[in-house]
């Protein structure tokens, strides 16, 4: 399906990374449904893209509300009958200025309603529309802090986000609720990813990445229409993650 045209739906798009990526995929002839949480945002975020003669659309889709994900999942499949790629691309990082042994248990539940349950919530809903697709692609936008081997042993440039216990735990979740989709759904023609942006200057870290949102949108686009194998951690430089 590389050259064909797919429907896909990334979460947390009306911004940074997600936006980026749909843009990347739209430019590449592909029907991009933007999930945001705030309706003028991701109206907004849609109307862009559209006025670049991309085919974007807006979805109401809010990972933390059950609502929201079935309506979502019911607007796709009277739209469009199928979906061929899931990016969950939505994520939070609530850790700073805590130390782990001072981050406030509520927020670390609260990372991880976004970044693990929300996914595995949105997955879930998406599964039968992602059933319908010759070739369903399921990608976990994940972060190489989450690597176990990262965290056994931090890269020196890197070691000031080693300690980030919500977001480099969740992530690490993240990775295995990959692995454990990709084993389950293999036997169904499903590839199941998680992907990595890099190291991009968001919202998210304050802006202090190394890459431009728009360099991490393209290195995610690469990774979700590419010819990969599944259950694995496709990094930014082209090849693979240790978990």
């Amino acid at each position: 399906m590389t050259n064909q045209k797919k429907i896909v739906l990334i979460t947390g798009a009306n911004k940074g990374v997600g936006f980026a990526t749909a843009r990347e995929l739209g430019r590449a002839g592909h029907t991009v449904l933007l999930g945001a949480r705030d309706p003028e945002r991701g109206s907004a975020a849609a109307a862009e893209l559209a006025g670049e003669g991309l085919d974007a659309r807006f979805v109401r889709l809010d990972v933390t509300d059950p609502d929201t994900i079935a309506a979502a999942a019911r607007l796709i499949a009277e739209t469009f009958d199928r979906l061929d790629i899931l990016i969950n691309n939505a994520g939070i990082s609530r850790d700073r200025p805590h130390s782990p042994a001072e981050l406030p248990v509520a927020t670390l539940r609260e990372v991880y309603e976004t970044n693990v349950f929300g996914a595995v919530a949105v997955t879930n809903a998406m599964l039968p529309l992602l059933r319908r697709s010759p070739a369903p692609y399921i990608a976990n936008v994940s972060s190489g802090l989450g690597t176990f081997s990262f965290l056994a042993d931090p890269d020196p440039d890197l070691r000031p986000y080693a300690n980030l216990l919500a977001y480099n735990s969740s992530k690490a979740a993240l990775n295995a609720v990959t692995l454990i989709y990709a084993n389950a759904l293999r036997d169904s023609g499903f590839t199941v990813n998680s992907v990595s942006p890099g190291f991009c200057a968001t919202d998210l870290n304050g802006h202090r990445g190394r890459l431009s949102a728009a360099e991490g949108g393209a290195y995610i686009a690469r990774q979700v229409t590419g010819d990969v194998p599944s259950g694995v951690f496709l990094s930014e430089d082209g090849g693979t993650y240790h978990w």
